[in-house]
């Protein structure tokens, strides 16, 4: 048994999931033909009470397609050191939108209005103009760490007050509602576009939606299009989108109690001198006397598979595809490190 825990990506269809898009109903998407495709985005916009959705390949397209539609050349976005749309998309804010980045610092991933309204560039020849502010929930290099909507509000306040667009890379928002018994709806008023991410602990094949207003969506189909991510039928995608929301939400409470288990098995490892604290289904460890390096390899050799997060660290992930068994497999065989 390989235990994989290097990330939710890493799921496979279930067997409805599997009939539900062998069955849809498709068309052409780019010419806007695709039932299902059309079905899903009219769906998860509704679920947020937002206005329009579309579908893409991929989170990093999505959050690169809301980046561009709130930032011009010689524009900068604010957003904390460690998110995913600087340290993981390849450059893209200056690559696709000439846009530059300020970079925050905050708990477990986290910012506040406070340090956002200091970061705020005045009007001056010297400086970028500040344009947008993006947040990440679940944050990832945080360790699965949570916004709570208190914490939202006043930097929605903050930028309405100063005329900037506030974006969400929610590539993980639903292990972080079924967490925090939030509505999907109260999330979206607060965003002028939100990314929501299907291919993780949802369990689909591939895909995530962008949503946001009736003008910002059909600009970004425009945006999608340049990029390379108009899509023909993509309704069997689709499909697995709509089997998710209805069927694969509420367990991801599942993910998150065993990942609390398996954070608790790390810490009884004498390498292990801290275990972030676990909000979701994302567990970092932090190391001593052992390099990441060869902690994984030595896990390696138990068939056990993580990812290196930093200089002493290392991430697992809960998923869909992690069961109560091989948790039980997982603590028999790091007490034997």
């Amino acid at each position: 048994m390989i235990i994989d825990l290097r990330s939710d990506t890493l799921t496979k269809p279930t067997p409805g999931m599997r009939e539900a898009m062998f069955s849809a109903p498709i068309g052409d998407d780019v010419f806007g033909e695709d039932p299902t495709v059309n079905a899903l985005e009219e769906k998860i916009a509704n679920l947020f009470g937002m206005e329009a959705a579309v579908f893409c390949p991929s989170g990093t397209m999505t959050n690169q397609i809301a980046i561009r539609l709130h930032t011009r050349i010689q524009t900068e976005v604010i957003c904390h050191k460690y998110s995913h749309i600087y340290l993981y998309e390849g450059g893209g804010i200056m690559s696709n939108s000439l846009a530059s980045v300020k970079l925050l610092d905050g708990n477990l991933g986290k910012i506040t209005a406070a340090q956002i309204a200091a970061s705020i560039n005045p009007d001056d020849v010297h400086a970028p103009e500040t344009t947008l502010v993006s947040l990440e929930n679940t944050m990832n290099k945080g360790g699965g760490s949570i916004y709570r909507l208190d914490e939202i509000t006043p930097i929605r306040d903050l930028c309405d007050e100063k005329g900037l667009k506030l974006h969400l890379d929610g590539a993980r928002l639903f292990n972080a509602l079924v967490e925090s018994g939030e509505s999907p709806a109260d999330w979206g008023a607060q965003f002028d576009t939100i990314s929501v991410c299907l291919s993780k602990g949802l369990g689909c094949p591939i895909g995530s939606v962008l949503l946001g207003t009736k003008a910002d969506i059909k600009r970004a189909r425009k945006v999608r299009k340049s990029f390379g991510g108009g899509m023909r039928q993509a309704g069997f995608l689709a499909a697995a989108g709509i089997y998710a929301l209805d069927h694969q939400v509420d367990r991801l409470k599942e993910d998150h109690a065993r990942a609390r288990k398996l954070g608790e098995m790390l810490l009884e490892l004498p390498v292990v001198s801290e275990v972030l604290p676990v909000a979701t289904n994302i567990v970092i460890a932090r190391l001593e006397g052992i390099s990441p390096e060869e902690f994984m390899s030595k896990l390696a050799q138990k068939d056990i598979k993580s990812v290196k997060f930093g200089p002493d660290l290392v991430r697992f992930v809960t998923h869909h595809d992690f069961d109560d068994d091989q948790l039980e497999e997982f603590g028999a065989r790091v007490r034997k490190l």
